[in-house]
């Protein structure tokens, strides 16, 4: 009876900061899916109802598949230099070097810059094609600097992003290493096991799962990239590094049609939706094994 009374009691509490939350998400949602179905231009002081003609318009812009392929030629970039040299920085912070906590903090501090700061450093300190290093760089081994916003300016977006990511990923992984079991370890370099035959066996399945949940949380906020982009090449030149959400920032504050922004708004929700369950049967199928 008592404990009837206290999970009773426990409802109760819990009750107000869930409704909040879910108006917190559910009012926000429901103004965008208003939006979505009226003809609200902020030029025009006229609005209409307009039905799914937003969606169909939203759709039927030449530049949403370019942006949605370029959403996945950064997400997909991003993270396999995030797990690719995460796994390989993660094995070289875990040896025993001189300093290696002043190394680990000096390799983990770019994830906590905020992503305008660095973008405005990689813009006009490293890649800039004038005084920037990189261009000192290549003139000092007598090679034309690169024009990287113009000539490579998806490169250059994702070489942002992942420098800013990669630290999350060698955090994670890197505290996954602490666990792995050393009498293993022990155990296959006894019976005469490689480093390769270490890393393949014992350590790469050891960070599965990390590695799962690694690409789960970079991929949600990868779907999300935008002031990296509005900083550095503002979608172009052309629409070669306009994403998705900048898609739709230049749909609303720059066309001021807030009702088309408004269905690509929700037509990115649904998309990201839809990779987040796929990744989220990934991550909970490594997790049960």
């Amino acid at each position: 009876m008592a404990t009837q009374q206290t999970q009773k009691l426990a409802r109760i509490l819990i009750a107000p900061s869930i409704i909040l939350l879910l108006l917190w998400m559910i009012v926000p949602l429901a103004m965008t899916a208003w939006f979505s179905a009226l003809n609200y231009n902020l030029l025009n002081s006229v609005t209409s109802f307009a039905g799914l003609g937003n969606y169909r318009y939203f759709l039927s812009n030449p530049a949403f598949l370019s942006s949605l392929l370029n959403t996945l030629v950064l997400v997909g970039a991003v993270l396999a230099i995030s797990a690719f040299f995460g796994v390989l920085i993660a094995l070289l912070l875990d040896q025993v070097i001189v300093g290696r906590r002043v190394v680990r903090l000096m390799l983990i501090a770019p994830f906590f810059v905020m992503p305008t700061v660095s973008a405005l450093i990689w813009k006009n300190l490293l890649m800039n094609p004038v005084s920037g290093l990189l261009a000192w760089l290549w003139r000092l081994f007598g090679l034309a600097p690169v024009d990287w916003f113009t000539q490579v300016p998806m490169l250059s977006i994702i070489l942002i992003v992942a420098w800013q990511w990669l630290p999350f990923a060698v955090l994670i992984l890197l505290t996954a290493l602490q666990s792995l079991d050393q009498e293993q370890q022990e155990a296959a370099l006894m019976d005469g096991a490689g480093p390769f035959d270490r890393f393949f066996h014992l350590t790469l399945p050891h960070l599965a799962r990390p590695l799962s949940i690694v690409i789960l949380i970079e991929t949600i906020f990868l779907l999300t990239v935008f002031a990296e982009i509005y900083v550095t090449t503002g979608g172009g030149p052309g629409v070669e590094t306009t994403n998705l959400a900048y898609l739709i920032y230049s749909q609303a504050l720059l066309q001021y049609d807030v009702g088309a922004a408004s269905a690509g708004g929700l037509i990115a929700v649904v998309l990201a939706n839809i990779a987040a369950i796929f990744l989220m049967r990934i991550v909970g199928k490594n997790l049960e094994t």
